[in-house]
């Protein structure tokens, strides 16, 4: 990434692209492993950096770093970031430590829901994607917080439905989409017990899944697809998601 314009990237980790801009950056971040490998290095950046200054707005920014740097503020950059990933995060990728202990119950929870109902012919969902509003409405009164349903269209995959499942400490969600070739990808969304803001990957045998947490909800994307493609997907679904909650927070009124 050595002499490239890196602040497209940082300001598409910000949600600060117009509608354009952010479309032009999708396929950048899809085609370029490179680029998708820096959007996911911003957004844990991000992330502790939240967790560490306790930005509940959301309003923490990424870091671009540029030639013109000094020697002496990269190195104290560095420095900084070497005491956050010690405080926050694992040798496999940022993490807070809040969240750690229960990340492997809730991936694998993830994992198992995926692997249950995604080969599932006859009835891989509760409520189809026809019923799209009703679904949204009634899991969100059941997770008590407004969810949204991320677009795949662009990765070719459309909604074919959800449904209600038991989570770790109380109902979780399942949203489930196909592509063409019959290819299912699940998001699946549950209430988390510590507040903590995280981006890892977890795999059983072919099976990916990349989770994380945000405003007190654990997400995770799991799918039969490369690594590299499922984190460009989940990089854009956390945006989504976490733009959600942060409304839902936010907001005084109540969930219909």
């Amino acid at each position: 990434m050595s002499g490239l314009d890196l602040r497209p990237l940082s300001a598409f980790a910000d949600n600060e692209l117009s509608a354009p801009e952010r479309a032009a950056t999708l396929i950048r971040v899809t085609t370029d492993p490179g680029a998708a490998e820096c959007v996911a290095d911003y957004c844990a950046q991000k992330a502790a950096l939240t967790v560490l200054f306790g930005d509940s707005r959301g309003t923490t920014r990424c870091i671009v770093s540029r030639r013109r740097t000094s020697r002496w503020r990269r190195a104290g950059l560095a420095a900084s970031c070497m005491a956050m990933g010690m405080m926050l995060s694992s040798s496999s990728g940022w993490m807070s430590t809040d969240l750690a202990a229960d990340s492997s119950t809730f991936a694998e929870r993830a994992d198992q829901a995926f692997a249950v109902f995604a080969p599932e012919q006859h009835h891989p969902v509760e409520v189809g994607a026809e019923q799209r509003d009703q679904l949204v409405n009634w899991l969100s009164r059941r997770l008590d917080r407004r969810l949204s349903v991320p677009s795949l269209r662009e990765y070719g995959y459309a909604l074919i439905g959800g449904r209600l499942l038991p989570g770790e400490s109380g109902p979780a969600a399942q949203f489930m989409y196909q592509d063409a070739g019959g290819t299912r990808l699940t998001i699946y969304i549950a209430v988390v017990q510590k507040d903590a803001t995280a981006f890892r990957q977890f795999s059983y045998g072919d099976r990916v899944t990349f989770y994380w947490g945000s405003q007190g909800m654990g997400c995770a994307l799991t799918g039969h697809v490369s690594e590299r493609h499922l984190r460009t997907m989940a990089i854009d679904v956390f945006s989504t998601l976490g733009r959600a909650f942060r409304s839902s927070e936010t907001s005084n009124g109540s969930i219909p």
